[in-house]
């Protein structure tokens, strides 16, 4: 194993799109950065692989509502650095009954922050989106300037093209092994070992693993989530062509947690729609065959297609694997580890953080060079866990 004696000024944990776009704001800062990640890219163990996810601005919480204005921003700026589109402009129609509180406080929001959107009452439901069915008088809420981020396509421009043409060091296929704090922190892997002013740990459903010998563990579920992808009875008919938009069902009466859609692109004729929310599994084995309980989430899913997508065949023709790592409240852990204040962790993302991690990133690279955060982060820090605890710190 080879000792590198470079001094890195950050070396990141985690190449999928959090310490990606944490490793960006490093190099365009001027830093000199390693990006380390355990499998060779690209690769499909994480969370950030697939061709698609949602953007949106439609959230609860005004403190999401308002980074998004920056992520779009990002996004916007990362597409004219690399000459690639990755993102689609569709809208998000959000789907709930009349009364549905959530539905209601995600518009409030919405007018708060001034984001272009409408309230689409049953009849006009019927008339715009007619390949929809309702059946128990649902409204809609678009949020407009929602759509498709290609996130495959994402990653690529990151790791093959903004961070290592601007000097950036990216390692693939090297697992740590050991984290050494201090000052500097040394960081051992499978090939090699290295040292750094700062460390930030972007390792998705694998964060404990590098958390626990540093004497701490965060509240964090991992689950496996199956993806999707249903058959269009008439090709087209829910794509990109015919002006359908994303979707996300809100109404838990037809199901425990939300279901989302996404308008048929990447595979030909094939619409995704998905379950957002998963069960237990650990990482390692998320491929493992699919059990009782994942069949029941796809029981859910076709149901509700059945139900609501007639236009869509009610069995799913491809499905694939995801993770998620939550948190107990859905919010983000953005902060430093609470003994060791140069290392800096961004984890539990829980199923919504690719959107955001153009200013997720942007935080990470600035709590791990001390500098005053760009937004509050009292939503994201480690002590709002009260049963953390720090008798191991």
């Amino acid at each position: 194993m080879a000792a590198r004696k470079e001094l890195y000024h950050a070396i990141v944990v985690g190449a999928g799109i959090q310490g990606c776009f944490t490793a960006y704001h490093l190099v365009r800062h001027g830093k000199r950065v390693l990006l380390l990640e355990q499998f060779f890219l690209p690769h499909s163990r994480g969370s950030s692989h697939g061709q698609s996810r949602i953007i949106r601005r439609a959230y609860p919480e005004d403190f999401y509502t308002q980074m998004m204005d920056e992520c779009y921003r990002l996004w916007a700026q990362l597409e004219h650095e690399t000459g690639t589109q990755l993102h689609r402009q569709t809208g998000l129609l959000l789907l709930g009954k009349q009364d549905n509180p959530e539905l209601t406080t995600i518009q409030a929001t919405l007018s708060r922050q001034r984001v272009a959107h409408q309230r689409l009452p049953p009849e006009e439901l019927k008339q715009r989106f007619p390949n929809i069915r309702l059946t128990r008088g649902e409204v809609g809420l678009l949020d407009e300037s929602a759509g498709v981020l290609y996130a495959d396509k994402a990653l690529r421009a990151l790791q093959v093209g903004a961070i290592q043409q601007r000097g950036g060091m990216v390692c693939d296929g090297e697992k740590v092994m050991e984290i050494n704090p201090g000052l500097p922190v040394r960081v051992k892997t499978t090939s090699g070992s290295y040292q750094a002013e700062s460390l930030i740990i972007t390792a998705g459903p694998w964060t404990n693993q590098l958390l626990r010998p540093l004497g701490m563990e965060l509240p964090l579920q991992t689950l496996r989530i199956n993806v999707c992808y249903w058959r269009e009875k008439v090709p087209g008919s829910y794509g990109m062509s015919q002006a359908f938009p994303c979707f996300l069902n809100l109404d838990l009466s037809l199901a425990p947690h939300p279901i989302y859609g996404l308008p048929s692109r990447e595979y030909p004729g094939l619409m995704k729609v998905c379950y957002h929310h998963g069960n237990n599994a650990d990482p390692e084995e998320r491929d493992c065959p699919a059990a009782f309980s994942d069949l029941q989430d796809v029981q859910i899913l076709s149901r509700f297609v059945r139900d609501h997508l007639p236009d869509l065949e009610p069995e799913p023709v491809v499905m694939e694997r995801c993770m998620y790592t939550n948190t107990p409240d859905e919010h983000f852990v953005l902060d430093r580890h609470p003994k060791y204040d140069n290392i800096v962790i961004g984890a539990g993302f829980s199923g919504h953080g690719f959107k955001l991690a153009p200013v997720v990133g942007k935080i990470l690279y600035e709590l791990s060079m001390k500098l005053t955060p760009s937004y509050d982060l009292t939503p994201f820090r480690i002590r709002r866990f009260p049963d953390l605890g720090k008798a191991h710190l």
